[in-house]
């Protein structure tokens, strides 16, 4: 009796243990692996399949209206401001206002320094100063079979007769220069003058006879 009992017992506990242990099929459950009907999406070709993995689409690179309006058109974009910079610069310089010593040789001595001449002169004490500006053969002996050259001719007879004679013999401010005086008697001497000089400017040409008549002693109270 012990025995029937013990093996309807084990009879019905069989059954529930493998219940709980193998999972039923009745519902199906995902996996990882590939069929043979449904190729993997990974491996696939897009093309081929539909259901194939596609890459993320990436965005087109956005233009500026500007650029894109001038690229679709040919034309060249805008320079830089500040490349525009350097080259104002240079033609800033490049348009710079010629000098007065730049003039032409008549016109520099007919505009400019017989006047500003005049004027250093007259500041010195000197009243009756008569300039003129002449081209003539030079009044030194020994120069009568020279050729003819520009001359300034400047004379007052305020304390006698003084003249003095700025020699041009190449027409040009930065070339060669002479000068002579006298008082009341033909010159005798010729002279160099501002020959240690570069560069010859206006100043400096009306400083410098200024200077050798002061040094002759014919200016201010001398």
């Amino acid at each position: 009796m012990a025995d029937e009992t013990n093996h309807n017992q084990a009879g019905e506990v069989a059954p529930n243990t493998a219940d709980k242990q193998v999972p039923t099929t009745d519902s199906p459950e995902a996996t990882d692996l590939p069929t043979a009907n449904t190729p993997d999406p990974k491996a696939a070709n897009p093309e081929d399949n539909p259901n194939a993995a596609k890459p993320a689409a990436v965005p087109p690179k956005r233009e500026k209206p500007a650029a894109a309006a001038k690229a679709a058109v040919g034309e060249k974009p805008a320079a830089d401001a500040t490349e525009e910079k350097p080259a104002a610069a240079k033609a800033a310089k490049k348009e710079k206002a010629p000098s007065v010593e730049d003039k032409p040789f008549v016109q520099f001595i007919e505009q400019d320094y017989l006047p500003a001449l005049q004027k250093a002169i007259a500041q010195k004490g000197v009243q009756d100063l008569q300039v003129s500006f002449a081209k003539q053969k030079v009044p030194i002996t020994g120069f009568e079979s020279a050729e003819e050259c520009w001359q300034i001719i400047g004379s007052w007879s305020e304390t006698g007769r003084r003249q003095f004679n700025l020699y041009f013999p190449e027409e040009d401010i930065q070339g060669k220069k002479g000068f002579s005086c006298n008082e009341g008697k033909k010159p005798s001497t010729l002279e160099s003058f501002l020959i240690d000089e570069r560069r010859i400017t206006l100043d400096l040409l009306v400083f410098g006879l200024v200077q050798r008549l002061d040094g002759q002693k014919w200016l201010g109270i001398n």
